[in-house]
């Protein structure tokens, strides 16, 4: 985020009083500027179109097309869009759905105004954010491993591009020497960095790069593709 304008923030919840109550709080954040809400991930997409927000706040189960997928599109054609999941799911396969849908936070229902204008202003700076009791539910994912068989190809939730960026990122490249290699800027591999920090469930680029180098190690030969 640069300068002082403030961000521009969309809403998507299919419950009219709580949009009603998120936009009453962030009426009150004067770095944080509500251009629009929506019903369900329909209207969402038409929403980001339309406004250009910096920052999408959406719930995860709504008529339609639900948050995940309308997360999974806006990731594809706006991978410089912080998206915020606000929900009260807190099971792994919510998380989970959540975080390979390319979301970069993901915060319970329930958090008052600090933490979540804190978190929307995070998102909008290219951090992954989640609230206490998800990055708990995270942690104990990964150390116990997971529900889910691994998959024969490392980390599938990746993007092609992502695993570009991961590849260089686990061989010690910085976002500039990234950005010059794969001919992008280095706003955009901030945004790539932090999608897949989101993803692959880890705090920084340096537990990135241990888990890819791990994983591959035990996989064999990486596919970068």
């Amino acid at each position: 985020m640069t300068g002082t304008a403030a961000v521009r923030v969309v809403i998507a919840d299919d419950h009219p009083m709580f949009r009603y109550g998120v936009a009453a709080v962030l009426a009150s954040a004067p770095e944080i500027e509500l251009v629009g809400e929506a019903a369900d991930g329909g209207e969402l997409l038409a929403l980001v179109e339309r406004e250009q927000p910096d920052v999408v706040l959406t719930d995860l189960a709504m008529p339609g097309m639900d948050g995940a997928a309308a997360c999974r599109r806006l990731a594809a054609s706006r991978p410089d869009l912080g998206v915020l999941v606000l929900t009260m799911h807190a099971d792994e396969d919510s998380i989970l759905a959540a975080m390979r849908a390319g979301a970069r936070g993901y915060v319970l229902k329930g958090a008052d105004k600090a933490e979540l204008v804190r978190s929307i202003l995070a998102v909008a700076d290219g951090q992954a954010v989640y609230g206490a009791p998800v990055a708990q539910r995270i942690a104990t994912i990964f150390r116990d491993g997971g529900q889910t068989a691994q998959p024969t190809e490392p980390f599938p939730e990746l993007t092609a591009r992502e695993r570009q960026v991961l590849t260089l990122l686990a061989e010690g490249a910085r976002n500039s020497e990234i950005a010059r290699q794969l001919g992008m800027s280095e706003k955009t591999v901030r945004n790539h960095v932090s999608a897949i920090l989101s993803k692959l469930g880890v705090p920084d680029r340096t537990a990135a790069a241990i888990k890819a180098s791990e994983t591959w190690r035990r996989s064999g030969p990486q596919a970068t593709a």
